[in-house]
């Protein structure tokens, strides 16, 4: 029987032929620089309504960091470059992100065991990881690490999608879900990101109905989630 974090290995090398080429996560593509733009301007009032406004002493770690490209808008928000760190499972996209992010510290290693000790950094991220494992006892482990490695007054920042039928790859996840992973905790729901079909259909000859549909939110595929250590006050926004 083929381990998830194996069949994560195999399918993001998929993923990257079938993506050869294209420009369909590029930022000279539409749709793409529209949900990216969207994506940070919600990450930034979130981090300001957190009192995290101020990154440039944080210590910031992003779990399934990839080849670097969120660490490197953390820098643009503020973030120095010696309180970054990356985590992934993957080597070759670490050796991307190296390439990007040389003075950042970058780790080959499963998230379920993270190497840090306990109350190591101020913010940890997620960006659409917990989305591509499909194991739910994986899942359970990442979070309960993240919680370990958090310090007490840390917040945990969430952005990943709840709903992606085209791609069986992957499994959205739900705000219920997100509550059971991390346990005693004050969790923050937004629901942003115009699902990507339709901003791919209309970004290119209107921006201005992109924002007027993903201010609707009935149309937006993803949370941003802030999660804090012990306290118990659920929100939905």
């Amino acid at each position: 029987m083929v381990n998830d974090l194996d069949r994560l290995r195999t399918e993001y090398a998929d993923r990257e032929k079938r993506l050869a080429g294209s420009d369909l996560y590029s930022l000279t593509n539409p749709a793409c620089l529209f949900m990216f733009q969207q994506r940070q301007r919600a990450v930034l009032r979130l981090l300001q309504a957190e009192g995290f406004g101020d990154l440039s002493r944080r210590t910031v770690l992003e779990l399934g960091c990839g080849t670097g490209r969120v660490l490197n808008e953390y820098m643009a928000f503020g973030a120095a470059p010696e309180t970054l760190h990356g985590v992934d499972l993957l080597p070759h996209r670490l050796k991307e992100a190296k390439r990007l992010l040389p003075h950042v510290d970058l780790v080959c290693a499963d998230g379920q065991r993270l190497p840090y000790a306990d109350a190591s950094f101020d913010i940890v991220l997620q960006y659409t990881a917990f989305s591509s494992i499909l194991d739910d006892s994986i899942k359970a482990n990442l979070a309960s690490e993240m919680l370990r490695i958090l310090c007490s007054d840390g917040l945990i920042l969430w952005y990943d999608f709840w709903l992606n039928p085209t791609n069986p790859h992957t499994k959205g996840i739900r705000s219920s879900e997100i509550r059971m992973l991390f346990p005693d905790s004050r969790l923050r729901f937004q629901r942003i990101t115009l699902a990507p079909p339709i901003t791919r259909r209309i970004a290119p000859w209107s921006w201005l109905t992109c924002h007027i549909l993903e201010s609707l939110k009935i149309f937006n595929t993803h949370y941003l989630v802030s999660i804090r250590k012990d306290r118990l006050d659920h929100t939905k926004i």
